[in-house]
């Protein structure tokens, strides 16, 4: 069902203040859905429950997305999408508070409720909203923009999260998430202009998207690369700690580093998506194969740890603008659906990445998840390999299919 509404002319400046602003809520919700990883340790130890139970805390965000993806979309209907993403993050600051107050571990997990709808709600709208907001030939470095959040999430979100965790408590650092997200409120009531859906996104709209050979590749390589990633990734601080065996202040840094290496990769990857769609997919989840591969072999020592870490960082900073970018190309004509899907399917392999990851942590180690996260990965290359020998053409060549 398509909506006449037209997409106002925006202004230059108004424009990037308002990409700027989606960038920076969306740094607050990457940085509160992974802060966990750098605090696992020490809120599993407060509760006493284990790392693989902690690891819950990444798993229930990405479960509730990826039903609210879909759901709160559509039963937004025609609602102003600028009101909606700002009820998204007021979500948010009640999630913050809530963790920072928790009396026990099911508060917290229900906080992490709140913030899986944030996340399905909010990516679903925003992941596809840079051509509404600047001019056509803008399009593509407001996406990096954009995506830029993912690893800046990790580059300065999760090392100065589990850094004040050390110094004044785990209990602060949700504080401090908490303030910075009232503030972007604050940023997107005042630089976002009015918008007004350009569709409803039904059901039965996703339902025939699923028709479409090209979003059926994307949610396949999806799902394959953030399992190899999330069931792996979300563990490497206990990798860290008892293979490395490095202190607190040597993991802050490694993360540190891994997210510098992450934004390289991001801004790397969407430049070269356009030209080569299936080489940087295929790049990406091959880097990630690799670190995975390789870290409970060279982890061991801590420059060996560094060398993987920085493979790894630039590896997936290229998947969430790659894997974007494919769900949009496929599905031209239902942006936001496109949106969705994308979301929704992300979010639900994060969580059933983190939930495998912690059972094989529990019954095994994390040198053990490592490898199997590596042998996921590759298959992602089979994937893009056989894709390529099909002579698929870049997505826009599909239309959506009615009826």
């Amino acid at each position: 069902m398509v909506l006449t509404t037209p997409t106002p002319v925006r202004a230059p400046l108004t424009g990037w203040l308002g990409v700027v602003s989606v960038t920076i809520a969306l740094f607050s919700i990457v940085t509160t859905e992974i802060l966990p990883i750098g605090l696992l340790t020490s809120i599993g130890a407060d509760f006493t429950v284990s790392d693989g139970m902690a690891g819950l805390m990444m798993t229930m965000p990405g479960l509730v997305a990826a039903v609210a993806a879909p759901l709160a979309t559509s039963a937004a209907g025609r609602v102003d999408r600028r009101n909606m993403l700002c009820l998204f993050i007021f979500l948010l600051v009640l999630a913050d508070a809530l963790v920072a107050a928790a009396p026990a571990y099911w508060v917290v997990l229900v906080s992490r409720v709140l913030v899986g709808v944030t996340i399905g709600g909010f990516w679903s709208i925003a992941a596809g909203l840079a051509e509404r907001l600047v001019s056509p030939g803008a399009v593509g470095r407001a996406n990096a923009v954009i995506f830029s959040a993912v690893p800046l999430g990790s580059v300065l979100g999760v090392p100065a999260g589990t850094l004040l965790g050390e110094i004044a408590g785990w209990r602060t650092t949700f504080v401090v998430t908490g303030v910075l997200t009232g503030v972007v409120l604050g940023m997107l009531m005042a630089f976002l202009p009015p918008l007004p859906p350009h569709s409803v996104t039904r059901i039965a709209v996703l339902r025939r998207l699923l028709r479409v050979g090209n979003v059926r590749f994307a949610l396949l390589t999806t799902f394959l690369v953030v399992l190899a990633h999330f069931s792996t990734y979300t563990y490497v601080t206990p990798f860290l700690e008892q293979v490395t065996r490095v202190g607190a202040g040597t993991i802050t840094l490694l993360l540190l580093i891994y997210g510098g290496a992450g934004l390289f990769g991001n801004f790397l990857g969407g430049a070269a998506i356009a030209r080569r769609p299936r080489g940087t997919l295929g790049c990406a989840a091959a880097m990630i194969a690799c670190a995975t591969l390789l870290l409970p072999v060279l982890g061991r020592w801590e420059a060996g740890a560094l060398v993987v870490l920085v493979m790894w960082g630039i590896g997936y900073g290229a998947v969430p603008v790659s894997t974007q970018a494919w769900f949009a190309k496929s599905a031209p004509d239902a942006p936001e659906a496109a949106s969705v899907l994308f979301t929704a399917s992300f979010q639900a392999t994060f969580a059933l990445g983190a939930l495998a990851g912690g059972v094989v942590v529990d019954h095994g180690s994390p040198g053990s998840v490592m490898l199997l996260g590596g042998l996921v990965a590759t298959t992602v290359i089979a994937t893009v390999a056989t894709h390529a020998v099909r002579g698929r053409t870049w997505p826009d060549a599909e239309a959506l299919p009615h009826g």
